[in-house]
Order: structure tokens, then sequence, then C-alpha cells
């Protein structure tokens, strides 16, 4: 049961994220530089890779939710918020520091992992 709990919080992160790229499009492009040329001809392999992505997240979450005891919704959705906001973010925008990126990158995909984090959270124990 664990198991579909990891990959439904992971597909709700990834939806999270895939209504949130497409508002933040056009901004995200002229953030990070990539252009709708090169996002159309990336093929599949960034969703493939980010679909995998959310489930090792998830994964991991599973194990850190259950070893600190948390068993509530509100409580896997506070833990997950303080996972994207206090350990995922702070990671990229040094990431996006040192490859000198633009600091809308780091507050876009913040804002993305935060939510994301938040939402695999409450999933985790939502079942």
């Amino acid at each position: 049961m664990e198991f579909l709990n990891v990959i439904a919080a992971a597909v709700a992160a990834f939806a999270f994220g895939a209504i949130w790229y497409i508002a933040m499009s056009k901004p995200w492009m002229a953030a990070s530089g990539v252009t709708e040329e090169q996002q159309r001809s990336s093929g599949p392999m960034p969703y493939v890779i980010g679909l995998l992505a959310m489930v090792l997240v998830a994964g991991m979450m599973r194990h850190l939710l259950g070893t600190a005891g948390v068993t509530t919704v509100s409580g896997g959705a506070i833990a997950g918020f303080g996972v994207g906001a206090f350990l995922i973010t702070p990671w990229v925008a040094m990431n996006y520091g040192f490859a000198l990126r633009k600091p809308a990158l780091t507050l876009i995909d913040g804002v993305n992992s935060v939510a994301g984090c938040t939402i695999m959270g409450a999933v985790l124990n939502a079942f």
C-alpha cells in the first residue's frame, strides 16, 4: 500500500508542476534562456526524468514522514512545505547562483518545489 501512496503523491506533484509550468511557460523560458523550439525538440526525456524524480522524492518523503511519526494530512503538508522551502529550493538557488541564472528562475522553480512537496506530503498521508 505504501508503494501506491508514493506513486499517487508523485503523480499529484507532477500534475501540479505541469499546470504550474504551463502557466509560467513564458516567464520560465525568459529566465532560463530556453527557446520554444528547444523545448519542442527535447522529446519526452525531460518528462520521464521529471516523473522519476517525483517518485524518488515522494519515496524519501514517505520514509521521512514515517520515521518522524507524521501521520496526518496537515502534518504531511507542513513537512512537505518544509522540505520544499528549506531543502530543495535553497539548494536549487545555490546551483542557479553559481550557474549565473536569473533570480526569476529560482523563484519560478522554487514555487514548484515548495508546492509540489506540500502536495506530496498531504497525499502521502491522505490514505
